[in-house]
């Protein structure tokens, strides 16, 4: 019963910021990792930020520098902060996660429904 439900996406001008957030829901259990993947119509989805129960972090190249993906452990909860925004940003974005619940090597992994985010020059 475990989702993780993607809030924030919208439509903002260029140079413009956004914050996603992805909040996991239906268990009392942390992600190990947690990451934002985008994917624009006719490309593949790929991987944006990544985020791991320690707070390391990983950023693709083309956002490094504008986006800050940090999490809430608490909360069970990402961010995704995305400043200097660029219509080359313009995509659907997803909400990951993964857990080896027994440290074993068997991983779960999660998806969001995804939140659009949009772009204008």
């Amino acid at each position: 019963q475990v989702q993780l439900v993607e809030s924030g996406g919208g439509l903002v001008q260029a140079g413009g910021s956004l914050r996603l957030s992805c909040a996991a829901s239906g268990t009392i259990f942390s992600f190990n990792a947690m990451g934002w993947y985008r994917q624009a119509p006719g490309n593949q989805r790929e991987l944006v930020a990544l985020i791991s129960s320690g707070g390391k972090t990983n950023y693709a190249d083309s956002v490094k520098g504008r986006f800050t993906i940090s999490r809430d452990n608490a909360k069970n909860t990402v961010y995704l902060q995305m400043n200097s925004l660029k219509p080359e940003d313009t995509a659907v974005y997803y909400c990951k996660g993964a857990r080896d619940p027994l440290r074993d090597g068997t991983v779960y992994v999660y998806w969001g429904q995804g939140t659009q985010v949009t772009v204008s020059s």
